[in-house]
């Protein structure tokens, strides 16, 4: 008999009622009769029964099998030597199970056909071995169904099948593809310490009660797209060692996926949690794309690059990276050796765009490569722990034939890829990958003010200086909705002080004007020599009052030497005295007065710069 066609299916003429069925039993005649199993002679099922031995092939579709029938036949196909059920080519497509059926132990050495079949009792098929297909798409198993631990060595089909009571694979091993495909699962469903050594479908099930994969193990890729989980979904300690999709998945209750090892991706792009959260991975990447949080979330993760584009938060989420191995409820370690080394277990975001960052919460995690263009109310973002970010290329660097060298701070990811793309740039600066866009300077200013008000609401004056920083940069840059006025001002403060922040450039301005003042007042602002006083007046001839007018000289420009110690010592006092705003009394010519008052105007300036610039590195 052919194990890849269906034979022809003459259907038994009796066991019916004509009036409501006029078909009648549907059960395929037993060779040599024109009868089922179960409607034959019994001198005939005897004599039938008799010619079976262990291994034989059998058809016994669309027959209705009493537990006593079927024990009968697994009386027939009982090898003597093991006491075991053994079966050849084995079809039960549309049979109806009445009672238990009790395939435990049994070995199905061809294809295992239970396509459609009903089981009305529990069907029970612990540590049986399908050597070959086992076909059970569209089966109803209206009591429990024990799979465990049976071992499927060919595909096993469980498509459309629909399992009313408990479903226990716990232990199985699935060494081929494992299609579960719109499968029903009514109870629950216990895949516990199951292996999947092929592909495991499960895309569209619905899973009305709790589902359990905990500790078990997917080699090939899991599929869970489409898949409605009603009630409790665990997958504590179950490992992915390739891609694990959840795309379009719904969660209504409380999903626990982890701790687990994801050596691919975990794909939850489209997938819908209406329930608390607990999502714990050591994963390559984490893809959340339009995914919805519509509870309290909580994402702890190793490794993992994670996209959140588009993803809908309503309530608090946390994203956070675990510094150590995740421990099992037991105490156990998770065994992580498939990713990578422990020294680079850093957890990345790549992408927050289109994302409402109300309800986020980020502890430890890197943001040097994240997208932050579309996000709204990144303002109200909370950043615990050490979030890093990108920073500038380190060391000198040649532009045009001058020098550049930039002050350390924090950036985004999209200036670096801005930056990169202007004309002349330095290296050092990171380039878009395909598909990062590119945002300018007018998009990316009010990005770094919100991180900016993010890190003061936070406390974290230094860490919002950086930010500070970068929108300043940013308006600076912007030819579109900066005007050129307003650029040369920033241009200028930025020159001048780093627009407040740098106070080693503030107090080099500083000295070079008090330097600057300090030869002008030497060189033509002192007078050659200090004013005297004369008091004047005329004597009357015959005594009396005398008047005197008491004058000053003018100021003598200076003239031979002007560069002495004395002169250096007194310009220096006017110079001190004008960086704390203050006179030094000193007489000067008519062209010192005017430096004395520039310096008075310009230095105390720099000096306060300087000062601001260290108080908003201290300041919390």
């Amino acid at each position: 008999m052919s194990t890849s066609e269906s034979p022809p299916w003459p259907h038994c003429a009796h066991g019916a009622d004509p009036a409501t069925d006029p078909v009648g039993c549907r059960g395929i005649h037993v060779p040599g009769h024109t009868a089922c199993l179960a409607h034959l002679a019994d001198a005939d099922r005897d004599a039938y029964l008799a010619s079976l031995t262990p291994g034989t092939d059998i058809d016994h579709r669309g027959t209705r099998f009493p537990e006593a029938l079927l024990n009968a036949l697994f009386t027939a196909l009982r090898d003597p030597a093991t006491g075991n059920v053994r079966l050849g080519v084995a079809w039960f497509n549309s049979a109806i199970f009445e009672g238990g059926a009790w395939f435990q132990l049994a070995t199905f050495q061809g294809d295992a056909r239970f396509g459609s079949a009903t089981f009305e009792g529990n069907a029970v098929f612990q540590s049986a071995t399908f050597q070959g297909l086992a076909e059970f798409d569209s089966a109803t198993f209206q009591g429990h169904a024990a799979f465990g631990p049976a071992t499927f060595r060919g595909h096993a089909d469980f498509q459309l099948a629909t399992f009313q009571g408990l479903a226990a694979f716990g232990s199985a091993t699935f060494q081929d593809l494992a299609g579960f495909d719109s499968a029903t699962f009514q109870g629950l469903a216990g895949f516990n310490s199951a292996i999947f050594e092929g592909a495991a479908w499960f895309g569209r099930a619905t899973f009305q009660g709790d589902v359990w994969f905990e500790s078990a193990t997917f080699q090939g890729v899991a599929w869970f797209e489409s898949a409605t989980f009603q009630d409790n979904a665990r997958f504590g300690s179950a490992t992915f060692q390739d891609n694990a999709r959840f795309e379009s998945a719904v969660c209504e209750r409380w999903v626990g996926l982890g701790p687990l090892i994801c050596v691919g991706r975990v794909e939850l792009s489209g997938a819908v949690f209406n329930g608390p959260t607990t999502l714990s991975f050591a994963a390559r990447r984490l893809e959340c794309r339009r995914t919805r949080w519509l509870s309290t979330a909580e994402v702890r993760l190793r490794y993992a690059s994670v996209d959140f584009a588009h993803a809908v938060f309503e309530y608090p989420l946390t994203i956070a990276a675990e510094a150590d191995p995740f421990v099992l409820p037991d105490g156990r370690v998770v065994a992580e050796q498939a990713l990578a080394s422990p020294s680079d277990a850093a957890v990345r975001i790549v992408s927050l765009r289109g994302v409402d960052a109300a309800h986020l919460v980020f502890a430890d995690v890197d943001l040097s490569g994240c997208l932050f263009t579309g996000t709204v109310h990144l303002d109200q973002v909370r950043l615990e722990g050490t979030c890093s970010f990108a920073t500038v290329p380190p060391g000198t660097h040649w532009r045009r034939g001058r020098p550049a060298r930039f002050t350390e701070r924090r950036t985004l990811a999209e200036e670096h890829h801005w930056r990169a793309s202007q004309p002349g740039a330095v290296r050092g600066w990171n380039v878009a990958v395909l598909g990062a866009g590119r945002a300018g300077p007018a998009q990316l200013a009010p990005v770094y003010r919100a991180l900016r008000k993010a890190f003061e609401d936070g406390k974290n004056e230094p860490g919002a200086a950086d930010f500070y920083y970068g929108e300043m940069e940013m308006r600076r840059h912007d030819r579109t909705a900066t005007s050129r006025a307003e650029r040369g001002l920033l241009h200028a403060y930025w020159m001048v002080s780093g627009y407040g922040l740098r106070a080693l450039r503030a107090l080099g301005w500083l000295a070079a004007a008090m330097l600057i003042t300090l030869v002008l007042l030497m060189g033509v602002g002192l007078p050659k020599e200090n004013p005297k006083q004369e008091a004047t007046g005329t004597v009357p001839p015959g005594g009396g009052k005398i008047t005197f007018y008491i004058d000053k000289d003018d100021p003598q420009n200076p003239t031979g030497n002007r560069f002495t110690g004395k002169r250096f010592e007194k310009a220096l006092n006017v110079t001190l005295n004008s960086v704390v705003f203050r006179s030094s009394g000193q007489d000067l010519t008519t062209a010192g007065t005017y430096i004395e008052m520039t310096s008075r105007l310009v230095e105390p300036a720099l000096l306060a710069l300087a000062v601001l610039a260290v108080r908003g590195r201290i300041k919390r």
